[in-house]
């Protein structure tokens, strides 16, 4: 559940007033990309009908994905990456048409980086449900207008499966390492625990083994303030104008979310009781520093994501649990047959140290026994997306 562009997981600072000066205008009612948009980088391939573990179908699903990189003539280097929530298949590239930002793991994947691109055929698909260009509430049903709250829920299993079939569909039968943090995390889990003889390496990042009730709880209330939005219209607002979107119930849950990705000592110590301005935040109409930089960074977000596909994400995330329907959750993890490197952040409040420990308990093939690694860092949940020497040396001594 953490942000994923380069532009916002940097450490927390003081919002400028060019910043601020960069979102005036109204937001539009979806930041979905929608066909018709500039392409950018991506690439598109559609995977067929989807059964879905509730019980739902789709007829038909495209995935959207990004590829760097050539892959070998044996076809035995290609690398799985699997973005977080509100991340997307632009792993590396800069902002432009097509692309509202920069890529988001640009100090891991590359020539000459942990992720080698000179070496591996490294594939970002866009998860089943996103808004970035896979099929998800943003995209046309059968009937010719958007899914909306029609489109069906989605569990992390699910979205595996579209990856499976998009892997399928692109010739990929095998892959040297897959990787994730956060929700990729999880899917990265299922991945391993599903098809065991497709995965030969694994990197789990700061993700957990199923989602507790305490981060269930947290997701049901970022989930409210978006369906409380008088804006959001029971999920129909894809014809409003700009401005007359459920922005603001969408930055409200981006802004509750915020406060669970970064530590409070990286918070108490850049801002402090600062101001923002000169006018006092004390009865003066003034505001303190933390609050416009959680204000500045919910108004971004409303510009690149779906109000809709985040609530489906935010349920998909609630139903991950990978023992459910194996045993127990050693019984589980105990079909992951790839060298497994475990990494948790110490300061990370969203999904704390404990879950990758019980991950890393119950492995068979752990890189580093059974016990996770666990960086030291002020960033809380996104220093997976920041600590890049740290991230990026564990990845390598992977690969090696």
């Amino acid at each position: 559940m953490e942000w994923q562009t380069s532009a916002d997981t940097v450490p927390s600072s003081f919002i400028t007033e060019a910043q601020a000066r960069s979102l005036l205008g109204k937001p539009p009612a979806t930041g979905a990309w929608r066909d018709g948009d500039p392409v950018g980088d991506r690439r598109f391939q559609d995977v067929g009908a989807l059964d879905l573990e509730a019980g739902g179908r789709l007829g038909s699903a495209r995935i959207a994905y990004e590829t760097w990189g050539e892959l070998s003539p044996a076809r035995d280097n290609a690398v799985l990456v699997l973005h977080a929530l509100t991340g997307d298949s632009h792993l590396l590239g800069p902002a432009g048409p097509g692309h509202a930002t920069a890529g988001w793991w640009g100090g891991i994947v590359g020539p000459g980086l942990a992720i080698d691109t000179d070496r591996y055929f490294v594939v970002a698909p866009n998860m089943l449900g996103g808004c970035q260009g896979s099929t998800g509430p943003a995209s046309l049903s059968p009937d010719g207008s958007e899914w909306g709250i029609r489109f069906p829920y989605l569990t992390i299993r699910d979205q595996v499966a579209a990856q499976v079939a998009f892997a399928d569909r692109i010739g990929i039968d095998s892959w040297a390492l897959v990787v994730g943090g956060s929700m990729g995390g999880m899917h990265a889990l299922e991945w391993a625990i599903d098809q065991p003889d497709r995965v030969h390496r694994l990197a789990i990042l700061a993700a957990p083994p199923v989602t507790t009730a305490d981060q269930i709880a947290l997701n049901s209330v970022q989930i409210e303030a978006i369906r409380s939005d008088p804006l959001y219209r029971s999920g129909d607002y894809y014809d409003a104008a700009d401005g007359d979107g459920p922005t603001r119930g969408l930055a409200l849950a981006r802004r509750m979310a915020l406060l669970n990705y970064r530590s409070p000592s990286e918070l108490n110590e850049r801002f402090e009781r600062g101001w923002q301005s000169r006018i006092s935040p004390l009865g003066s109409g003034g505001r303190f520093a933390v609050e416009s930089y959680l204000d500045f960074h919910g108004n971004k977000f409303t510009r690149r994501f779906d109000a809709n596909s985040y609530i489906v994400l935010v349920e998909a995330m609630n139903s991950h649990d990978v023992s459910r329907g194996r045993g127990s959750l050693a019984e589980a993890l105990s079909a992951i047959e790839a060298t497994t490197l475990v990494v948790g952040i110490d300061s990370d409040r969203l999904f704390p140290v404990e879950g990758q420990r019980r991950i890393a308990a119950h492995l068979r093939n752990g890189l580093d026994g059974t016990e996770p690694v666990v960086l030291s860092s002020s960033y809380g949940h996104d220093g997976f997306l920041i600590e890049n020497a740290a991230v990026g040396e564990q990845i390598g001594r992977l690969l090696r």
